[in-house]
C-alpha cells in the first residue's frame, strides 16, 4: 500500500546521548550502523556515496597534507559542536575517515538524533594525521549539512509541542540528497511527507488549472489510477475548494497560504472527515499560531532547502 509516509516514524531528538558511547575499531565491520534511527543507506551505499565525495575533493591526492605531514604521524582529534543543535550524518562522517585511514579508531559521543550543546564532543578519533586531514572537509560537509536540517526541524517541532500538529518536510530537497535530507528531518523529530511523485497523489493548483479547476474529476481520476489505499490530497487556496475536495472524497487537504482565520474555519469544516495540512511561508515565529488553529500537519520546505549548516569543527591534539 502506498503512503505519504514511510513506515519509519520520527524519532524525537533527546537532550542527552541517544546511547552509551560506542567505539569503532579497525576490525568493526558495522561501523555505520546507527541504533536509534534507521539510516537510509546500506553500508555499501554509504561507502559509495562517501567515495564519490572524497574523489570530488581529490582527498586521495591531498598535496597540502602530503607535503607537510609525515606518513607516520599519529594524532588524536575530536569533532566538536560550536553551536547547540541536533546531530545527523554520523555514518557518513565515520566512513569518510575510515576510507582515508582503515586503522582509525573512533568513539561516537553523539549518535544521530542527539541534541548537543556548544562545546560538546560529537566524535573522538585516533589515527594517522594524513587520513584525518584529508577526510576532514568531506566528513564535516556531510555532518554539518544534515545536522543543520535536523537542528532546524527540531526547532519547529519544539515550537508546536503540545498542539498535536506534526512537522512535515517537502520534496524541496537537493537533487541526489533526498533520502539523506529526509532522514535528517526524522533525526530532528519531524515526519516525512511523500518521498517522491509515486508515493502518493497530491493534486496541486497547476494540476487543477490544467483541467479547468474540476476537483471532483481530478479526485475521481486519481482514485481510478492509483493503487487501492493510496492517499489522495488536494491543494486548496480557498474554503470553497476545501468543501469541494471533501465532497469529492479526498483524504487530505493542503491549505495553501491561508490566513489563521481561514485555517480555523477549514479545520472546522474538515474535522473528522479529512486530514488537514497547512503550508506556505511557515516560519519559526508563526508556526505555533498555525498549529493552534488545529491543523493536523504543517509542511515546511525550508527544512531542507534553507537550513543553515550546523557549526561543527575538527580540533586536533598531538599524540
Amino acid at each position: 500500500m502506498s503512503s505519504f509516509h514511510p513506515p519509519l516514524r520520527p524519532t524525537p531528538p533527546t537532550s542527552h546521548m541517544a546511547v552509551a558511547p560506542r567505539t569503532i575499531t579497525p576490525l568493526d565491520t558495522r561501523a555505520v550502523t546507527v541504533s536509534t534511527l534507521a539510516f537510509p543507506l546500506s553500508a555499501d551505499e554509504t561507502a559509495a556515496r562517501v567515495r564519490v565525495a572524497l574523489l570530488e575533493d581529490e582527498a586521495f591526492n591531498d598535496i597540502s597534507t602530503l607535503a607537510t605531514v609525515v606518513s607516520t604521524r599519529h594524532v588524536r582529534c575530536s569533532i566538536v559542536a560550536r553551536r547547540d543543535g541536533v546531530i545527523a550524518g554520523i555514518p557518513l562522517a565515520v566512513d569518510a575517515f575510515r576510507q582515508l585511514d582503515a586503522n582509525v579508531t573512533i568513539r561516537i559521543e553523539a549518535e544521530d538524533g542527539t541534541r548537543v550543546k556548544a562545546g560538546d564532543t560529537v566524535m573522538a578519533l585516533t589515527g594517522h594525521a594524513r587520513g584525518m586531514l584529508s577526510a576532514e572537509r568531506t566528513a564535516l560537509n556531510f555532518l554539518q549539512h544534515l545536522s543543520g536540517i535536523a537542528t532546524l526541524t527540531c526547532r519547529f517541532a519544539d515550537a508546536v509541542q503540545g498542539t498535536g500538529a506534526q512537522i512535515l518536510d517537502t520534496r524541496k530537497t537537493t537533487p541526489g540528497w533526498r533520502t539523506l535530507e529526509k532522514y535528517a528531518v526524522r533525526a530532528g523529530g519531524g515526519t516525512n511527507h511523500r518521498l517522491d511523485l509515486r508515493s502518493g497523489v497530491l493534486i496541486k493548483d497547476n494540476h487543477l488549472a490544467a483541467i479547468g479547476g474540476d476537483i471532483a474529476m481530478a479526485v475521481a481520476r486519481a482514485r481510478a489510477l492509483a493503487l487501492t489505499g493510496t492517499p489522495v490530497q488536494v491543494e486548496c487556496d480557498t474554503l470553497a475548494q476545501v468543501d469541494a475536495a471533501v465532497a469529492a472524497g479526498a483524504d487530505w487537504v493542503l491549505l495553501d497560504n491561508m490566513s489563521l482565520d481561514q485555517l480555523r474555519e477549514a479545520v472546522s469544516r474538515c474535522r473528522g472527515r479529512v486530514v488537514t495540512e497547512a503550508s506556505g511561508g511557515v516560519a519559526l515565529d508563526t508556526v505555533r499560531a498555525i498549529a493552534d488553529t488545529g491543523v493536523d500537519r504543517i509542511s515546511i520546505g525550508a527544512l531542507t532547502h534553507s537550513a543553515p549548516a550546523l557549526d561543527l569543527g575538527l580540533d586536533f591534539d598531538g599524540l
